[in-house]
C-alpha cells in the first residue's frame, strides 16, 4: 500500500507548494534531533523529510497524485519487471528514457530556503538558573535591500535562458546497443532555474542576499542547562534568491562556579566544619543563589552528612517548582594542637571513657602525644 505522503505532513491531497513548505518547516523544527530528544523523534523526522522531498519533486508528486509510491521499486504491483505502466517507475519511464517524453523535472525556482545557523554563548550559573536576556552577534546572509531578493539591477528583470529555452535542463542523445537514449541534465548556464540575470544587482551580485553582522537579543529561559539550544525562528541564513531564512540556534555553555556544581535541576556545594562545631552543633550563614540562609548543624553531625535546602536549585524546564541545594559537610580534624588543647582533649576523652593509649604508652606515649609529635616533625 502506497504511503500517504500528504498525511505524513498533516495535509490533504492537492495542497499547494506553500502549504507543503509551511507544514514541513513546522514539523521539522519540532522533531529535529538537535532539539527533540524524545524517543521516536528521529525516525519521525526522517519520515517528514522523506515526505517533503517527495512532494516537492514534480515527478515524484505526479506519481503520488496518481496513487503510486515514488519510492516503491515494484510500483506497488508486486513483482512485474516493468512495475506500473501508468508511470510509477515502470514501462512509462522506460519509454520516456528512450524517446525523451516527460523525463525532466522542469526548471527549479531561484528562491530556495536558507540554512540554519548556530552560535554559542557563555553564561554564569545564576543566569542559567534564573534566566536572563543577553545579546549575540551573528554574521549571516540577510535579504538584499537594494533588490529585495530579486537579484536584478533596478529596472531590469530575469530573462529566459537561451541554452535550455527555460526548461532548466539540457538533453543529449547517446547511442547504445538498445538504440538512441536521450539523457537530461541540469542546464549549466542557468543552474536549472530556466532564467538568467543579464543585469545583476550591484550590491548582491544577483544572489538576492548579502552578508551582514547584526546583534540579536536572546531571552534565556530560567533553568536552561549547559549544552541546551535556544531556537530563534527566522534568524538564520536567508536563502538564495531572497528565500525564507532558516533558524538561529543559540547553544548555552555554562561557566564553572566557584562554590556550586550542578546536576540537572539540583545544586551541590561543600561546607567544612570544625570538629567542635560538628560535635556541639551550630548555625551557619550559608550564601546561596537566593541570598543568605541559616543552616542548622545538629550536635554530633558526622563528616559526609548531606543537608538539603529544598527549592534552592534550578527551575524545572518541564513541570513546576525547583530542584534542591544539597550541602555536603566535611568535618575538619585539627592538625596542630598545643599543650593546653591536648590537656583539654585528654580530659574530654577521660570523661567519655575513651582509652587513648595503645598498650605501649610507656615507650611511645599516648595517641594524642604521637599525633602531636607527627605534626610537629618529631
Amino acid at each position: 500500500m502506497a504511503t500517504d505522503y500528504y498525511g505524513v505532513l498533516g495535509l490533504a491531497q492537492g495542497a499547494s507548494d506553500t502549504e507543503i513548505k509551511r507544514a514541513y518547516r513546522k514539523m521539522a523544527r519540532d522533531l529535529h534531533p538537535d532539539v527533540n530528544p524524545e524517543p521516536g523523534a528521529k525516525e519521525k523526522f526522517g519520515e517528514v523529510s522523506r515526505a517533503y522531498e517527495a512532494l516537492t519533486d514534480p515527478e515524484k508528486r505526479r506519481i503520488i497524485d496518481l496513487g503510486g509510491d515514488p519510492y516503491d521499486t515494484n510500483g506497488g504491483r508486486g513483482g512485474s519487471p516493468f512495475g506500473n505502466a501508468a508511470g510509477f517507475g515502470g514501462l512509462g519511464d522506460i519509454m520516456d528514457a528512450f524517446f525523451g517524453g516527460g523525463a525532466g523535472r522542469g526548471p527549479r525556482g531561484r528562491t530556495r530556503e536558507g540554512e540554519d545557523a548556530l552560535i554559542r554563548v557563555d553564561l554564569d550559573l545564576d543566569e542559567t538558573v534564573f534566566g536572563t536576556t543577553t545579546e549575540v552577534t551573528v554574521d549571516t546572509a540577510i535579504l538584499c535591500d537594494a533588490c529585495t531578493g530579486a537579484g536584478t539591477a533596478p529596472g531590469t528583470h530575469p530573462e529566459t535562458c537561451s541554452t535550455c529555452n527555460g526548461r532548466g535542463e539540457v538533453q543529449s542523445v547517446q547511442r547504445s546497443f538498445l538504440g538512441q537514449v536521450i539523457a537530461s541534465r541540469p542546464c549549466p548556464t542557468c543552474q536549472a532555474t530556466g532564467q538568467v540575470i543579464p543585469n545583476p544587482c550591484p550590491k548582491c551580485a544577483g544572489d538576492g542576499r548579502v552578508r551582514s553582522r547584526r546583534t540579536i537579543p536572546v531571552k534565556v529561559p530560567a533553568g536552561v542547562e549547559d549544552g541546551m539550544r535556544i531556537r530563534l525562528a527566522g534568524y538564520g541564513e536567508v536563502g538564495p534568491g531572497g528565500g525564507p531564512a532558516g533558524d538561529l540556534y543559540v547553544e548555552v555553555r555554562e561557566r564553572p562556579h566557584d562554590v556550586f556544581t550542578r546536576d540537572g535541576e539540583d545544586l551541590h556545594c561543600r561546607v567544612t566544619l570544625p570538629m567542635t562545631a560538628a560535635a556541639l552543633g551550630t548555625t551557619l550563614k550559608l550564601e546561596t543563589l537566593d541570598g543568605n540562609e541559616d543552616l542548622t548543624i545538629k550536635a554530633g553531625t558526622q563528616s559526609g552528612t548531606v543537608l538539603t535546602l529544598r527549592a534552592h536549585g534550578a527551575p524545572r524546564l518541564r513541570g513546576t517548582g525547583r530542584g534542591n541545594l544539597l550541602v555536603h559537610l566535611d568535618v575538619q580534624t585539627p592538625t596542630r594542637i598545643d599543650g593546653r588543647q591536648q590537656e583539654l582533649l585528654r580530659e574530654l576523652a577521660g570523661l567519655r571513657g575513651e582509652d587513648l593509649t595503645d598498650g605501649n604508652s610507656a615507650n611511645h606515649g599516648g595517641l594524642f602525644t604521637r599525633v602531636r609529635d607527627a605534626f610537629n616533625g618529631r
